[in-house]
Protein backbone atom coordinates (compact mmCIF):
# COMPACT_ATOMS: atom_id res chain seq x y z
CA UNK A 1 0.00 0.00 0.00
CA UNK A 2 1.32 3.93 -1.26
CA UNK A 3 2.36 5.75 1.88
CA UNK A 4 -0.33 8.35 2.65
CA UNK A 5 0.27 11.84 3.03
CA UNK A 6 -0.09 13.30 6.74
CA UNK A 7 -0.82 16.98 7.20
CA UNK A 8 0.24 19.16 9.79
CA UNK A 9 -1.46 18.59 13.17
CA UNK A 10 -3.71 20.72 15.24
CA UNK A 11 -3.66 20.18 18.74
CA UNK A 12 -5.39 23.78 20.19
CA UNK A 13 -7.57 25.55 18.01
CA UNK A 14 -7.05 29.79 18.53
CA UNK A 15 -9.71 32.08 17.51
CA UNK A 16 -9.67 35.69 17.77
CA UNK A 17 -13.33 36.96 17.15
CA UNK A 18 -15.27 33.86 18.97
CA UNK A 19 -15.67 33.49 22.64
CA UNK A 20 -14.34 29.58 22.90
CA UNK A 21 -16.76 28.23 25.42
CA UNK A 22 -15.41 24.57 26.12
CA UNK A 23 -12.50 22.44 25.38
CA UNK A 24 -13.17 18.68 25.17
CA UNK A 25 -10.76 15.86 24.85
CA UNK A 26 -10.77 16.60 21.20
CA UNK A 27 -13.46 19.24 20.64
CA UNK A 28 -13.35 23.37 20.95
CA UNK A 29 -16.48 24.59 21.23
CA UNK A 30 -16.91 27.96 20.29
CA UNK A 31 -19.94 30.87 20.95
CA UNK A 32 -21.59 32.10 17.38
CA UNK A 33 -24.87 33.58 18.23
CA UNK A 34 -28.04 32.61 20.22
CA UNK A 35 -28.66 29.99 17.71
CA UNK A 36 -25.20 28.39 16.92
CA UNK A 37 -22.19 27.44 17.84
CA UNK A 38 -18.84 26.46 16.27
CA UNK A 39 -17.48 22.84 16.70
CA UNK A 40 -13.26 22.79 15.99
CA UNK A 41 -12.77 19.20 15.70
CA UNK A 42 -8.30 19.09 16.35
CA UNK A 43 -5.69 16.34 16.39
CA UNK A 44 -5.84 15.95 20.05
CA UNK A 45 -6.39 11.83 20.95
CA UNK A 46 -7.55 10.61 24.33
CA UNK A 47 -6.77 7.44 25.82
CA UNK A 48 -8.27 5.63 28.63
CA UNK A 49 -10.18 9.53 29.33
CA UNK A 50 -6.81 10.90 29.41
CA UNK A 51 -6.07 13.45 26.61
CA UNK A 52 -2.11 12.72 25.09
CA UNK A 53 0.55 15.28 24.80
CA UNK A 54 1.14 14.27 21.43
CA UNK A 55 -1.65 14.95 18.21
CA UNK A 56 -2.52 12.68 15.48
CA UNK A 57 -1.95 15.16 12.53
CA UNK A 58 -5.02 14.91 10.50
CA UNK A 59 -7.32 13.16 12.45
CA UNK A 60 -9.72 15.85 12.93
CA UNK A 61 -10.50 16.42 9.20
CA UNK A 62 -11.19 12.77 9.14
CA UNK A 63 -13.86 13.25 11.93
CA UNK A 64 -15.01 15.91 10.28
CA UNK A 65 -15.47 14.36 7.03
CA UNK A 66 -16.80 11.15 8.32
CA UNK A 67 -19.39 12.29 10.67
CA UNK A 68 -20.88 15.03 7.99
CA UNK A 69 -20.59 11.75 5.33
CA UNK A 70 -22.82 10.07 7.40
CA UNK A 71 -24.40 12.93 8.81
CA UNK A 72 -26.00 13.07 4.96
CA UNK A 73 -26.92 9.60 5.15
CA UNK A 74 -28.94 9.76 7.69
CA UNK A 75 -31.45 12.21 7.19
CA UNK A 76 -34.27 10.83 6.65
CA UNK A 77 -33.84 8.37 10.07
CA UNK A 78 -33.36 11.82 11.82
CA UNK A 79 -32.74 15.49 11.93
CA UNK A 80 -28.76 16.18 12.60
CA UNK A 81 -27.02 19.50 14.38
CA UNK A 82 -25.44 20.85 11.10
CA UNK A 83 -27.14 24.39 9.88
CA UNK A 84 -26.88 26.01 7.10
CA UNK A 85 -24.91 29.09 8.64
CA UNK A 86 -21.59 29.13 6.20
CA UNK A 87 -18.26 29.20 7.95
CA UNK A 88 -16.90 32.88 5.92
CA UNK A 89 -19.60 34.97 7.86
CA UNK A 90 -18.76 33.16 10.92
CA UNK A 91 -15.07 33.25 11.57
CA UNK A 92 -14.41 35.85 8.85
CA UNK A 93 -10.42 36.19 9.59
CA UNK A 94 -8.95 34.39 6.24
CA UNK A 95 -5.74 33.14 8.18
CA UNK A 96 -7.76 31.55 10.94
CA UNK A 97 -10.50 30.48 8.71
CA UNK A 98 -8.12 28.23 6.86
CA UNK A 99 -6.22 26.97 10.07
CA UNK A 100 -9.97 25.01 10.71
CA UNK A 101 -11.46 25.37 7.31
CA UNK A 102 -11.54 20.78 6.87
CA UNK A 103 -12.23 20.69 10.59
CA UNK A 104 -15.06 22.99 11.81
CA UNK A 105 -18.67 22.62 11.75
CA UNK A 106 -21.10 25.70 12.15
CA UNK A 107 -23.88 23.92 13.96
CA UNK A 108 -27.24 24.55 16.20
CA UNK A 109 -27.36 25.57 19.69
CA UNK A 110 -29.15 22.69 21.72
CA UNK A 111 -29.56 21.06 24.63
CA UNK A 112 -27.68 17.34 24.83
CA UNK A 113 -29.14 14.52 26.46
CA UNK A 114 -26.57 13.48 29.52
CA UNK A 115 -26.28 9.94 28.19
CA UNK A 116 -24.18 8.39 26.10
CA UNK A 117 -26.58 6.14 23.49
CA UNK A 118 -24.19 3.38 22.85
CA UNK A 119 -24.90 0.21 20.23
CA UNK A 120 -23.30 -3.06 20.32
CA UNK A 121 -23.39 -5.45 17.12
CA UNK A 122 -20.39 -7.25 18.27
CA UNK A 123 -19.18 -8.66 22.04
CA UNK A 124 -16.17 -6.34 22.78
CA UNK A 125 -14.55 -4.18 25.51
CA UNK A 126 -16.09 -3.45 28.56
CA UNK A 127 -19.42 -5.27 27.05
CA UNK A 128 -17.58 -8.40 26.83
CA UNK A 129 -16.40 -7.80 30.22
CA UNK A 130 -19.85 -7.47 31.76
CA UNK A 131 -20.75 -10.38 30.28
CA UNK A 132 -17.92 -12.88 31.14
CA UNK A 133 -19.00 -11.49 34.72
CA UNK A 134 -22.62 -11.74 34.80
CA UNK A 135 -24.06 -12.83 31.16
CA UNK A 136 -25.51 -9.39 31.04
CA UNK A 137 -24.95 -5.91 29.15
CA UNK A 138 -26.58 -3.05 30.50
CA UNK A 139 -29.04 -4.98 32.15
CA UNK A 140 -29.36 -7.23 28.83
CA UNK A 141 -29.50 -10.90 29.62
CA UNK A 142 -27.59 -12.34 26.23
CA UNK A 143 -27.20 -16.17 25.43
CA UNK A 144 -24.29 -18.58 27.13
CA UNK A 145 -20.79 -19.42 25.84
CA UNK A 146 -20.83 -15.94 23.21
CA UNK A 147 -17.18 -15.99 22.49
CA UNK A 148 -15.20 -12.49 22.33
CA UNK A 149 -15.87 -10.27 19.29
CA UNK A 150 -18.70 -12.32 18.26
CA UNK A 151 -21.54 -10.84 16.35
CA UNK A 152 -24.31 -10.38 18.33
CA UNK A 153 -27.87 -12.01 17.31
CA UNK A 154 -29.36 -8.14 16.91
CA UNK A 155 -27.87 -5.15 18.19
CA UNK A 156 -28.29 -4.24 21.52
CA UNK A 157 -28.59 -0.68 23.02
CA UNK A 158 -26.11 -0.33 25.69
CA UNK A 159 -26.12 3.40 27.17
CA UNK A 160 -23.59 5.30 29.15
CA UNK A 161 -23.00 8.00 31.69
CA UNK A 162 -21.75 10.68 29.96
CA UNK A 163 -18.58 11.49 32.20
CA UNK A 164 -16.65 14.64 32.67
CA UNK A 165 -13.10 14.94 31.28
CA UNK A 166 -10.84 12.88 33.00
CA UNK A 167 -13.74 10.53 34.59
CA UNK A 168 -15.08 7.10 32.69
CA UNK A 169 -18.08 6.21 31.28
CA UNK A 170 -20.02 4.33 33.60
CA UNK A 171 -22.73 1.91 31.41
CA UNK A 172 -26.07 1.74 32.82
CA UNK A 173 -29.47 0.12 32.08
CA UNK A 174 -32.29 1.26 29.97
CA UNK A 175 -34.35 1.70 32.71
CA UNK A 176 -32.21 4.32 34.74
CA UNK A 177 -32.24 6.43 31.06
CA UNK A 178 -36.02 6.06 31.41
CA UNK A 179 -34.98 7.26 35.04
CA UNK A 180 -33.17 10.44 33.81
CA UNK A 181 -34.70 11.21 30.63
CA UNK A 182 -38.53 9.94 30.32
CA UNK A 183 -39.79 6.98 29.25
CA UNK A 184 -41.07 8.17 25.87
CA UNK A 185 -38.03 10.22 25.10
CA UNK A 186 -35.41 7.36 26.10
CA UNK A 187 -37.25 4.74 23.72
CA UNK A 188 -37.28 7.15 20.96
CA UNK A 189 -33.66 7.67 21.51
CA UNK A 190 -33.10 3.80 21.41
CA UNK A 191 -34.46 3.25 18.50
CA UNK A 192 -32.84 5.75 16.32
CA UNK A 193 -29.49 4.44 17.79
CA UNK A 194 -29.63 1.34 17.01
CA UNK A 195 -31.86 2.27 13.14
CA UNK A 196 -28.69 4.41 12.49
CA UNK A 197 -25.96 1.70 13.50
CA UNK A 198 -27.98 -0.63 11.16
CA UNK A 199 -27.73 1.98 8.44
CA UNK A 200 -24.38 2.63 9.11
CA UNK A 201 -23.08 -1.18 9.61
CA UNK A 202 -24.60 -2.37 6.78
CA UNK A 203 -22.91 0.26 4.23
CA UNK A 204 -19.83 -0.15 5.83
CA UNK A 205 -19.58 -4.02 5.98
CA UNK A 206 -19.77 -3.47 1.97
CA UNK A 207 -16.59 -1.62 2.02
CA UNK A 208 -14.46 -3.85 3.88
CA UNK A 209 -15.04 -2.51 7.99
CA UNK A 210 -17.13 -4.12 10.56
CA UNK A 211 -18.24 -0.93 12.71
CA UNK A 212 -18.42 -3.58 16.21
CA UNK A 213 -19.93 -1.21 18.23
CA UNK A 214 -20.23 2.51 18.50
CA UNK A 215 -21.96 5.45 20.35
CA UNK A 216 -24.20 8.65 19.25
CA UNK A 217 -25.09 12.04 21.13
CA UNK A 218 -28.24 13.30 21.37
CA UNK A 219 -29.81 16.61 21.27
CA UNK A 220 -32.89 18.84 22.04
CA UNK A 221 -33.62 22.20 20.95
CA UNK A 222 -36.20 24.65 22.57
CA UNK A 223 -39.14 22.74 21.24
CA UNK A 224 -38.42 19.76 22.67
CA UNK A 225 -37.37 18.11 19.06
CA UNK A 226 -34.49 15.66 19.19
CA UNK A 227 -31.44 15.90 17.15
CA UNK A 228 -28.20 13.76 16.67
CA UNK A 229 -25.16 15.90 17.23
CA UNK A 230 -21.06 15.75 17.86
CA UNK A 231 -20.18 12.89 15.55
CA UNK A 232 -21.28 9.69 13.74
CA UNK A 233 -19.62 6.44 13.21
CA UNK A 234 -16.35 7.76 13.19
CA UNK A 235 -13.01 5.52 14.51
CA UNK A 236 -13.09 7.93 17.94
CA UNK A 237 -16.78 6.97 18.48
CA UNK A 238 -16.81 3.46 17.33
CA UNK A 239 -14.73 0.47 16.74
CA UNK A 240 -13.66 -0.10 13.18
CA UNK A 241 -12.32 -3.94 12.36
CA UNK A 242 -10.91 -4.53 9.02
CA UNK A 243 -13.28 -7.53 7.55
CA UNK A 244 -10.57 -9.42 6.21
CA UNK A 245 -8.87 -9.88 9.18
CA UNK A 246 -11.32 -10.46 11.88
CA UNK A 247 -12.10 -13.27 14.35
CA UNK A 248 -13.71 -14.20 17.64
CA UNK A 249 -11.62 -15.03 20.46
CA UNK A 250 -9.36 -11.88 20.24
CA UNK A 251 -9.66 -8.23 19.88
CA UNK A 252 -9.71 -7.86 16.38
CA UNK A 253 -6.76 -5.11 14.45
CA UNK A 254 -8.53 -1.79 14.37
CA UNK A 255 -8.94 0.81 12.03
CA UNK A 256 -9.21 3.15 15.70
CA UNK A 257 -7.67 4.47 18.68
CA UNK A 258 -7.65 1.11 20.13
CA UNK A 259 -4.27 0.49 18.06
CA UNK A 260 -2.88 3.17 20.36
CA UNK A 261 -4.59 1.81 23.96
CA UNK A 262 -2.99 -1.15 22.77
CA UNK A 263 0.23 0.48 22.29
CA UNK A 264 -0.05 1.98 26.35
CA UNK A 265 -1.05 -1.24 27.80
CA UNK A 266 2.73 -2.63 27.18
CA UNK A 267 4.29 0.90 28.99
CA UNK A 268 2.76 0.11 32.29
CA UNK A 269 1.35 3.13 32.54
CA UNK A 270 -1.19 4.04 35.68
CA UNK A 271 -3.89 5.35 32.72
CA UNK A 272 -3.73 8.85 35.12
CA UNK A 273 -2.92 12.35 33.43
CA UNK A 274 -0.27 13.34 32.64
CA UNK A 275 -0.27 10.95 29.52
CA UNK A 276 3.10 9.28 27.92
CA UNK A 277 4.77 10.58 24.59
CA UNK A 278 3.89 8.61 21.30
CA UNK A 279 6.74 7.24 19.37
CA UNK A 280 7.06 9.03 16.08
CA UNK A 281 6.25 5.82 14.55
CA UNK A 282 3.11 5.23 16.45
CA UNK A 283 1.53 8.82 15.64
CA UNK A 284 2.64 8.03 11.87
CA UNK A 285 0.55 4.51 11.89
CA UNK A 286 -2.13 5.71 13.59
CA UNK A 287 -2.56 8.43 11.36
CA UNK A 288 -2.45 6.38 8.52
CA UNK A 289 -5.29 3.87 9.89
CA UNK A 290 -7.71 7.27 10.60
CA UNK A 291 -6.84 8.29 7.18
CA UNK A 292 -7.60 4.71 5.52
CA UNK A 293 -11.05 4.30 7.30
CA UNK A 294 -12.11 7.26 6.06
CA UNK A 295 -10.89 6.55 2.29
CA UNK A 296 -12.46 3.11 2.45
CA UNK A 297 -15.87 4.54 3.43
CA UNK A 298 -15.57 7.39 1.29
CA UNK A 299 -14.05 7.26 -2.06
CA UNK A 300 -15.67 5.44 -4.34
Amino acid sequence: MDTIAIPDALYESRLTALPRISQGKVRDLYAVDDDHLLIVTTDRLSAFDVVLPDPIPGKGEVLTRLSNFWFARTTDIVANHLSELPLEEVVTDHEERNAIDTRASVVRRLKPLPIEAVVRGYLIGSGWKDYQRTGRVCGIELPPGIDQAARLPEPIFTPATKAALGDHDINISFEQVADEIGGELAQQVRELAIAIYRRGSEYAIRRGIIIADTKFEFGLDSNGKLYLIDEVLTPDSSRFWPADQYQTGISPPSFDKQFVRDYLETLGWDKTAPGPDLPDDIIRRTAEKYRQALDLLTVD
